[in-house]
């Protein structure tokens, strides 16, 4: 179990808990809005000012790409490629918005929810703490939760489990702790996690006016109650608050020690500013909610990202949630690439559900500003936004090309010889976009999503360049995976709640009848429909169809990239057709641990390549993104 030694402090004691209309909650600024205020909108605005500037100085020769068109198919063609490149410098200032705003938030903005976490309560509300579980029971986890040091707690272990032995573990567990740990279980899934907690809430924490979620895989260190309770209860109209988070230190699997700083940096960047400068979420676990408020939302909505879905319904019924940077909790990062894109898909469902169900709420709600909605969707937005740019790469690496390209010979002169390369080159109208701003505001595109990790790790270059290259192999890799999540629920219109830490699975077995290739007993015609739903209602990575589009994308892409000349992209589509193979080779592979270093080597060769597009050399426009 990992050890956690409280700082001692001097701390102050406030007369909590309160009423809102006491006197002791007014003098001591324990009041309403104190944590709950509304945002400052400055992010927002320099974004969008930003964004608007380099819209003027750049849209007009975009814009005269339009000149080359022939037909209404290379019109649109070059009208796509225009308008994907202004959304895409929209999301670029965004990542940089982010890294300027939370420098200014660390060193200038206000942080009172640091004062109530020193604080001493008077008195001590009962507290619910609510740890989830489905056939993934980790002790060292719960064993975190009955170990709190604050004094009135209990614990209710919301048991989905499918699997005997983990259900005997469980129970084991509980006995040796019978007045502090309740077993809850149901006779259904219904809902997935949303389901699993209204029904224990419903049911068996009952009494209790706040109540924290624990995932399965999740540390709490032993002052998180006695910490969050008082921020809590400085604010009626405070409706949670989220902990802060980093990766499990004490891992044993070698993917998650080499990316699971991804996860401490994220964290550290992009929470602590949206308490002054945004929309803070709830992120599902971590978190201590208050009782009041999940009673007038009626629940936890039966979508998979049901703790946005509380979150967005807190917010329009006058509630805000508040990030406490200084309580950190441990979570595990996926083991294995399989659970990674397991997780990486059931979050690209679950978004996508969201937005369609959510959306349209969201815009039309009173009480939650812009700021609050533009900093919802703008991350929101970017898993299903991926299948636009894996469109952009369709655009842009084959139809561009095919309505514009040019043959032309490449010269290279080594040891006195000349080598002859036959490459497409695109019509000479390009030319207007090959220009030192046009290249600047391209790399500051393409390197805003990992800004905070570059100046997170600056000071250690080598682990800087490890890490961005296994993350390339990994995160970049990502599109053809989450296109066909979103292509599935567009066709469907489900989302199934995938357990990453299931290691037991079997709804998509690997093995080769359920891949296709042996017989089963099933008639042909029965058993491929039967494939075609279980692929459109859930597209799970285990699923023989979704590797072979990942496959199929990376090595169509390639033949374009290798005819076009674009090294970069080239490294992009090798690791597209990693993926999949590291999804059964694993990550401890020797072939892998060796494979991952050449993406990311690729694309640095050609984004120094694409430098020399100011002396000629073409290199069309892409990037990527990390998600966490």
């Amino acid at each position: 179990m990992l050890q956690r030694n409280k700082e001692e402090i001097g701390c102050s004691k406030l007369p909590l808990p309160f009423s809102p209309d006491s006197a002791n909650g007014m003098l001591n600024g324990q009041k309403e809005g104190l944590l709950s205020h509304d945002p400052k909108p400055w992010l927002y605005v320099s974004i969008i000012v930003a964004w608007v500037a380099s819209l003027i100085w750049f849209q007009p020769r975009l814009l005269q790409l339009l000149d080359a068109s022939y037909n209404w198919g290379s019109w649109l063609a070059l009208l796509s490629f225009i308008l994907f490149i202004d959304f895409a410098w929209l999301y670029g200032f965004y990542n940089i918005g982010v890294v300027v705003f939370a420098l200014i938030h660390k060193y200038f903005g206000a942080k009172p929810e640091k004062t109530y976490t020193r604080a001493t309560l008077l008195e001590y509300p009962a507290v619910a703490l609510l740890y989830t579980t489905y056939n993934d029971f980790l002790e060292e986890s719960v064993r975190s939760c009955v170990n709190q040091d604050y004094p009135n707690y209990k614990v209710y272990i919301l048991d989905d489990s499918t699997d005997p032995d983990y259900m005997e573990k469980v129970d084991n567990f509980a006995a040796r702790f019978p007045e502090r740990v309740v077993v809850v279980r149901r006779p259904d899934r219904v809902a997935f996690k949303a389901g699993n907690m209204n029904h224990g809430l419903a049911n068996f924490a009952t009494e209790e006016p706040y109540f924290a979620i624990a995932d399965a895989d999740e540390i709490l260190p032993p002052d998180f109650l006695s910490k969050l309770v008082p921020v809590m209860e400085a604010d009626p109209k405070c409706g949670f608050v989220q902990a802060n988070h980093r990766a499990n230190p004490n891992t044993k699997s070698r993917l998650a020690k080499s990316l699971g700083i991804g996860i401490d940096i994220h964290w550290k960047w992009y929470q602590p500013l949206r308490n002054n400068f945004g929309f803070v979420m709830f992120l599902g676990h971590g978190a201590l909610l208050r009782r009041k408020v999940w009673e007038e939302i009626g629940g936890f909505p039966d979508i998979v990202s049901e703790d946005l879905g509380f979150a967005i319904e807190a917010r329009e019924l006058g509630y805000r949630g508040r990030f406490v940077e200084d309580v950190v909790c441990y979570e595990d990062f996926p083991d294995t690439v399989r659970a990674f894109r397991i997780r990486h898909m059931k979050w690209t469902r679950g978004t996508s559900e969201f937005l369609k169900k959510k959306m349209k709420w969201l815009l039309q709600a009173k009480n939650i500003t812009w700021t609050e909605k533009a900093d919802i969707l703008f991350p929101t937005l970017n898993l299903p936004l991926t299948l636009v740019y894996f469109f952009f790469m369709v655009n842009a690496n084959l139809l561009l090309p095919w309505f514009f390209g040019q043959k032309q010979d490449l010269t290279l002169t080594l040891g006195g010889h000349e080598i002859v390369y036959p490459i497409m080159v695109l019509h000479e109208q390009f030319e207007s976009i090959y220009t030192l701003d046009f290249f600047l505001i391209t790399m500051l595109t393409f390197f805003a999503p990992v800004l905070c990790f570059i100046l997170a790790m600056a000071k250690t270059p080598l682990k800087l360049f490890r890490f961005l290259t296994h993350s390339t192999a990994l995160y970049a890799a990502l599109g053809p995976l989450s296109s066909i999540g979103v292509i599935a629920y567009m066709i469907s219109g489900k989302a199934i709640f995938l357990v990453t830490g299931d290691v037991k699975q079997r709804d998509h077995a690997t093995g080769l009848v359920a891949s296709g290739f042996l017989p089963d007993r099933l008639p042909f015609g029965k058993k491929l429909k039967e494939e075609w739903e279980k692929f459109i209602t859930r597209s799970h990575p285990d699923t023989l169809p979704v590797q072979f589009f990942e496959i199929l994308t990376g090595l169509v892409f390639a033949v374009a990239c290798v005819y076009m000349f674009q090294i970069s992209f080239f490294g992009l589509c090798l690791a597209f057709l990693l993926l999949p193979l590291m999804h059964y080779l694993g990550w401890d592979h020797r072939f892998i641990r060796v494979m991952v270093w050449v993406p990311f080597a690729l694309i640095l060769l050609g984004v120094g390549l694409a430098g020399l597009s100011l002396m000629g050399m073409q290199a069309v426009f892409f990037g990527y993104g990390f998600h966490f």
